[in-house]
């Protein structure tokens, strides 16, 4: 099943460069424009996952689709927090609150999560030696 989580590891790789995040005015941000420190340890995971792909360890692979899991998480939480923040000029709590909704959460996190869940689930080879 090394191709499922090659492809999961692909989808994760190509997903730090899909539209993640839209502000208007702006436009499109990817992993990079987000942070590049969370997108530095995106790709750092993905090589550890890497690594335990070439030499067949599903645990290895599936402890670091974890940890990209528990990363995108905190990404989209620092996000929503970040906006909210970035807006705090504004006097009264509703409307900052509205405000802030105006940095919507685009496809490429589908792709993210569909990668490091490809890279969880897929199985290793039950071959006996």
């Amino acid at each position: 099943m090394k191709n499922i989580q090659l492809l999961g590891l692909l989808l994760v790789v190509v997903g730090s460069f899909l539209p993640l995040v839209h502000i208007p005015v702006i436009g499109n941000w990817n992993y990079w424009k987000v942070d590049n420190y969370l997108a530095i340890i995106c790709w750092i995971l993905s090589v550890m996952a890497l690594f335990g792909i070439v030499n067949s360890s599903t645990k290895t692979v599936r402890f670091f689709g974890i940890l990209l899991l528990v990363l995108f998480g905190f990404t989209l939480v620092a996000i929503k927090l970040q906006s909210v923040e970035y807006f705090n000029f504004v006097p009264f709590k509703s409307w900052r609150e509205t405000v802030a909704g105006i940095v919507k959460l685009k496809w490429g996190w589908a792709v993210e999560f569909a990668g490091a869940i490809l890279m969880i689930l897929a199985r290793g080879n039950n071959k006996k030696n």
